[in-house]
């Protein structure tokens, strides 16, 4: 199986080797690595470099974050679109907008100005649209419709929302737009995601760890691994009635599809 998104360069080097050396006996092949700024898009590349084949990388600005500078911003642009040609190059990821970071201001009773990040996802989607590049997606809830806005306006066809929570507006807009989504280990113990995981069309559908985010339920305490993947399917594929066999090829050959493995 491939964990479709997951933060690898935010473990310690030594945890990250370990991890690598234990995918073949886990059944996994590979690691679909994003990046939240510039610092971490070089150590994703750094990564990718050590682990050929396993570690495909991709580059980007995590909006759950404060906005870079103008300077920061240009040589980010910069850095990830001289990477376009070297063919180790994924994806433009992870961008979107800033749900969770509204939401804490908002109970704080403070303002928060969503233009300037919807600016930025549009500078960042025209890049993704430039390189001919899938894009990996923090987009959740009603930040998902501004997103399916943006997507259209610069023709992006492969778009992944990972972790996604929705409504049914934009669900329905983005099954007709043939977005894909991925679920986490959280599968296992929230309705709401078990819900959504039936109403979304199995051909759409990825198996991330978000990793090193850590997970409720089953996982509690324990460090998140990309084996954990393997218990996505599992789930999901209860709910679909296939095996773990089946679901893992259906979620592993979408992943393939979808980033061109």
């Amino acid at each position: 199986m491939i964990d479709a998104h997951i933060h690898l360069e935010q473990y310690d080097l030594e945890t990250i080797e370990q991890i690598v050396k234990e995918l073949p006996q886990k059944g996994i092949e590979a690691l679909l690595a994003v990046s939240m700024n510039l610092d971490s898009c070089i150590r994703t590349e750094g990564l990718a470099a050590r682990f050929p084949g396993i570690v495909r990388p991709a580059y980007g600005f995590h909006p759950e974050q404060p906005l870079p500078e103008t300077d920061e911003l240009k040589k980010l642009l910069e850095w990830i679109e001289s990477r376009a040609d070297t063919g180790h190059f994924t994806a433009v990821g992870e961008i979107g907008l800033p749900y969770y970071s509204r939401t804490e201001a908002f109970e704080r009773g403070e303002d928060f100005d969503m233009e300037p990040y919807i600016m930025l996802l549009d500078t960042l989607l025209g890049l993704a649209s430039r390189l001919a590049k899938p894009v990996v997606l923090h987009a959740v809830y009603e930040d998902a419709l501004i997103a399916c806005n943006l997507l259209e306006k610069h023709e992006i066809q492969r778009a992944h929302f990972h972790w996604f929570k929705g409504p049914e507006e934009a669900i329905r807009r983005m099954v007709a737009s043939g977005y894909y989504i991925s679920f986490t280990p959280d599968i296992l113990y929230e309705p709401e995601i078990q819900e959504l995981a039936r109403l979304y069309p199995p051909e759409l559908v990825m198996a991330e760890t978000d990793g090193p985010w850590p997970f409720e339920g089953p996982f509690a305490g324990h460090p998140t691994h990309p084996s954990m993947i393997r218990e996505v399917a599992a789930s999901w594929g209860k709910l679909h009635g296939y095996s773990l066999d089946q679901a893992a090829r259906i979620l592993t050959a979408n992943t393939v599809k979808f980033y061109g493995l």
